[in-house]
C-alpha cells in the first residue's frame, strides 16, 4: 500500500539487487529517514522468495508472531499462565495487528524487538542469569536499528517506573548496564559506519532541502528527540490526544477494556500513595503511560506510532480480565462491559456487511459466507454464556471472523484503485523497458510502481520521443494533444490514494467524483 509500505518494499528490492547493505537508497536517491534493519531482512527474504508481496511481508509477519510469543512469556512472568495466554490472544487479535501485517512498515518488527527485550530483561531481573540480559540488550540494539531511540526508551520506561514505585532504587544502578551499553554500541557500528560514509563524509549532499546534514546526528537525535524540541521540520500539528483517539479503532475490540484496566491501575496506585508491593507490577501500565507521553509530545505523529506499546496494553487488558474471571472482582463493571462488547462486535459485523453489499458489492457467495461467519460468532456467544471468559471469546472470535472479509474482500478491492501497483504489474507483464517509461503531470506518489514493475522507474521528465511510454492524467493527455503528439493508449483506468479514504470514495454513488483517470500511452 502506498506510501510507506510500497516505498520500503522497493528499497528492499533495490538493496537485494545492488547488494549494498550499508547505504540506503530510494529509487536511486540517498535515503535518510528510517534505520536499515527492515530493509536488511526484507531484502534477504526477497532474494529467497522473489520481489513479491510474500517476499516483502514474511519477515514482518514472523516478528509479529515473535511479539505475540514474547507478550505471553512476559505476562506469564508478571501474573500466571492464563493471563499470559489472554495477553497473547488480545495482542494477536487487536485491529492494529491485522493492519500492520497487511500494510507492512517498521512498527511490526519494532514491536517484536521491544517486547522481547522487556521479557528477557525481566527474566534476568528475576533469575539473575546474565545470558537473558545480554539477549535483551541485543534485542534493544536491533530495535534501534529498526526505528531509532524509542527501542531503548520503552524498556527504560517500563523498568524505571516499576522499580521506583517499589522503592528498588539499587536496581537503577547496576554494573551490568555498562556491559549492555557496550553490546548495543558494538552492534550499532555497521549502521553507524553506513550513515557516516553516506552523509557525514559528504556535506555537499542536499537532504530534505539542507546541506551538511549529519546522518549520525539525524538518527540519534533529530529524527526522534528533534520532533519534540521542534528541531525537526516534520510537524503535522498533532496534539497529546492524537494517538489515543486513533487507538479507539486500532485497539478494537479491546480498547474499552484496556482503558478500564488502566484507569483502575492508576486509581489503585493513588490509593496506595504511589507505592506498589512486590507481588504487583507497574511494568505494563507505567511503560505504556510514559511511552505514550513521550510519543504524544512529538510535533509529528501518525496512528501507527503507538503500536510499539500494544503488547503492554494487551497485558493491562489481560490483567483486568484475570481479576474479573479468576478473582471474581468488579461484578457491577461486568454488567456494563459484557453488553457493551457484544454491541461493539455486532456493530463491526454490520460494518463488514456494508463493505460486502454497499462499498464494494460482492456476489451471493460472499454474503452467504458472512452469514455463516456471523452464525459461528453467535454460536460462540451463546456457548460461552455460562462459562468464564465470555468477553474474551466473543471479542477474539468476532474480530478474527470480521478481518477475514476485511483482508480478502475490502483490501483486495481497495488496492485495485492504487495507480502504482496497477501500472507496475502491467509494465512487468508486457516487458516494457524501465528506461522507456516516464510520468507526466501525475498527482500520485507512485511509490509502488517500481516494486511491481520489478525495476526502478524514476523518470518524471519525458523526452516525448517515438516509442516512449508516458503515464499521465487528463490534464497531461490534453497537453500531449496540444503538442501535436500522436499516441496509442495501451492502458487506462481510474485511481485513488487508497491510504486516504473519504466518504465520497466509499460511497459507490459518488466514487466517480473521488477517483481520477489515468492513461499509459505509447508515443508514435
Amino acid at each position: 500500500m502506498d506510501v510507506d509500505a510500497s516505498q520500503y518494499a522497493e528499497m528492499s528490492r533495490e538493496m537485494s539487487t545492488n547488494k549494498d547493505y550499508l547505504h540506503l537508497y530510494d529509487r536511486g536517491r540517498d535515503y535518510l529517514d528510517k534505520p536499515p534493519f527492515l530493509f536488511w531482512v526484507s531484502s534477504l527474504s526477497i532474494q529467497a522468495f522473489g520481489a513479491n508481496n510474500f517476499g516483502y511481508k514474511l519477515p514482518s509477519i514472523l516478528f509479529a508472531l515473535l511479539a505475540v510469543y514474547a507478550t505471553y512469556r512476559l505476562a506469564r512472568l508478571l501474573y500466571d499462565e492464563a493471563t499470559g495466554r489472554m495477553a497473547a490472544l488480545i495482542l494477536a487479535t487487536c485491529q492494529g495487528m491485522f493492519l500492520m501485517t497487511n500494510d507492512i512498515r517498521c512498527d511490526t518488527i519494532l514491536m517484536g524487538w521491544v517486547i522481547t527485550a522487556i521479557w528477557l530483561i525481566k527474566e534476568w531481573d528475576i533469575s539473575r542469569k546474565l545470558p537473558y540480559f545480554i539477549l535483551g540488550c541485543v534485542c534493544i540494539a536491533f530495535g534501534l536499528m529498526t526505528k531509532g531511540p524509542i527501542a531503548i526508551m520503552v524498556p527504560v520506561f517500563c523498568f524505571a517506573s516499576d522499580w521506583i514505585l517499589k522503592g528498588e532504587w539499587r536496581k537503577l544502578f547496576r554494573l551490568e548496564y555498562f556491559l549492555g551499553l557496550i553490546i548495543i554500541g558494538l552492534l550499532l557500528i555497521p549502521m553507524s559506519i553506513g550513515l557516516y560514509q553516506q552523509f557525514d563524509l559528504h556535506p555537499e549532499k542536499i537532504v530534505n532541502g539542507k546541506q551538511g546534514v549529519s546522518g549520525l546526528r539525524f538518527f540519534f537525535w533529530s529524527q526522534s528527540f528533534g520532533r519534540i524540541t521542534g528541531e525537526s521540520p516534520w510537524n503535522n500539528g498533532a496534539d497529546i490526544s492524537f494517538l489515543m483517539l486513533n487507538m479507539l479503532w486500532s485497539f478494537l475490540p479491546w480498547i474499552f477494556l484496556f482503558l478500564t484496566g488502566l484507569v483502575i491501575n492508576i486509581i489503585n496506585l493513588v490509593k496506595q500513595k504511589f507505592h506498589i508491593y512486590q507481588y504487583q507490577e507497574w511494568i505494563s501500565s507505567g511503560g505504556f503511560i510514559l511511552a505514550y507521553l513521550a510519543l504524544g509530545s512529538s510535533h509529528y505523529q501518525l496512528p501507527h506510532y503507538i503500536f510499539v506499546v500494544f503488547p503492554l496494553a494487551a497485558i493491562v487488558t489481560a490483567s483486568l480480565l484475570r481479576d474479573i474471571y479468576e478473582n471474581g472482582r468488579y461484578p457491577r463493571l461486568c454488567r456494563i462491559l459484557h453488553p457493551a462488547h457484544i454491541f461493539i462486535v455486532s456493530l463491526l459485523f454490520l460494518v463488514t456487511l456494508l463493505m460486502l453489499t454497499v462499498v464494494f458489492p460482492a456476489g451471493a457467495v460472499s454474503v452467504i459466507l458472512w452469514v455463516i461467519a456471523f452464525a459461528i460468532w453467535l454460536f460462540i456467544w451463546f456457548r460461552r454464556r455460562k462459562l468464564k471468559g465470555k468477553i474474551l471469546w466473543i471479542c477474539a472470535s468476532g474480530i478474527v471472523l470480521i478481518n477475514i472479509f476485511v483482508t480478502n474482500h475490502f483490501y483486495y478491492h481497495l488496492l485495485q484503485y492504487q495507480l502504482g501497483s496497477q501500472v507496475g504489474r502491467f509494465i512487468k507483464i508486457h516487458n516494457i523497458p524501465a528506461d522507456s517509461v516516464a510520468s507526466y503531470n501525475v498527482h500520485d506518489p507512485l511509490n509502488s510502481i517500481s516494486f511491481y514493475a520489478g525495476h526502478m522507474i524514476t523518470n518524471d521528465s519525458p523526452s516525448f520521443n517515438k516509442n516512449e511510454y508516458i503515464l499521465t492524467m487528463n490534464y497531461g493527455l490534453r497537453s500531449l494533444q496540444q503538442k501535436g503528439l500522436n499516441y496509442d493508449i495501451v492502458k487506462s483506468g481510474v485511481f485513488f490514494k487508497v491510504s486516504e479514504l473519504t466518504p465520497e470514495f466509499l460511497n459507490p454513488n459518488t466514487r466517480d467524483k473521488a477517483v481520477s483517470d489515468y492513461y499509459l500511452v505509447r508515443l508514435k
